[in-house]
């Protein structure tokens, strides 16, 4: 009896560390702005060189240009626009981006997913059909799904496939904030039929149910990054 309990403590011990390191640490400083030159950088955090903090400037923290509507005229008919990491260095560590979605008539954001984000989305011009499919449970895979008009929010689970339309015959435009610095996309069509190296032809075909001579057609296609 005595061994189990020690066994039992063990494991307590074991997964309370384990949920322990699933968190980030609390910051131990107010800001990691992000550099590229590790020569000019004072530490590594979370994939990022971080700027000696008294050299840190305004500029730092600050975008210009979410005024300016996005190019939509391609096969899917929107833009996105990312506010991240890369574009505002001071957002490293702090767990937020931003985005600006505009949508030409019957233009749409595809489905896709972002790996390290949720994403909260306002509708500021126009109406958009969006919703988002759970993870495979007892229930299936669950579409949830709404139609936003200006004013509108509406939220996308991190990691779950999700999507915008714009239903109507003039432009729409949303902004979107994601809680991650660098949340990632992973276009659906894109990563299935668009990957490189292509991912074998007859794994796709069996996995969708497909004649493999579609499947081929598909990886032929130019896929849009949005």
């Amino acid at each position: 009896m005595k061994g189990v309990n020690i066994l039992l403590t063990l494991s307590v011990l074991g997964l309370a560390t384990f949920i322990a390191s699933a968190y980030d640490p609390g910051p131990l400083q107010d800001f990691c702005v992000a550099i590229d030159d590790p020569n000019k950088a004072s530490v590594f955090v979370n994939g990022k060189f971080c700027k000696d903090p008294k050299y840190a400037k305004a500029e730092d923290f600050f975008f210009s240009g979410l005024n300016i509507a996005g190019d939509t005229t391609h096969k899917v008919g929107s833009n996105v626009t990312n506010v991240n990491v890369d574009k505002i260095p001071g957002l490293n560590t702090l767990g937020v981006s931003l985005v600006r979605i505009d949508f030409a008539p019957y233009g749409e954001n595809p489905p896709h997913t972002h790996p390290r984000a949720t994403e909260i989305l306002v509708v500021v011009e126009g109406q958009l059909s969006v919703g988002f499919v759970t993870s495979n449970g007892q229930d299936g895979n669950r579409l949830f799904t709404k139609v936003l008009n200006k004013g509108d929010v509406f939220v996308f689970p991190i990691g779950l496939i999700h999507f915008q339309f714009n239903p109507g015959k003039v432009p729409a435009v949303a902004f979107a904030g994601l809680g991650s610095q660098n949340p990632g996309t992973i276009t659906i069509a894109n990563a299935v039929f668009g990957s490189n190296p292509a991912i074998n032809p007859e794994i796709l075909a069996k996995a969708f149910q497909l004649d493999q001579k579609i499947v081929e057609e598909l990886q032929k296609k130019f896929w849009v990054a949005n």
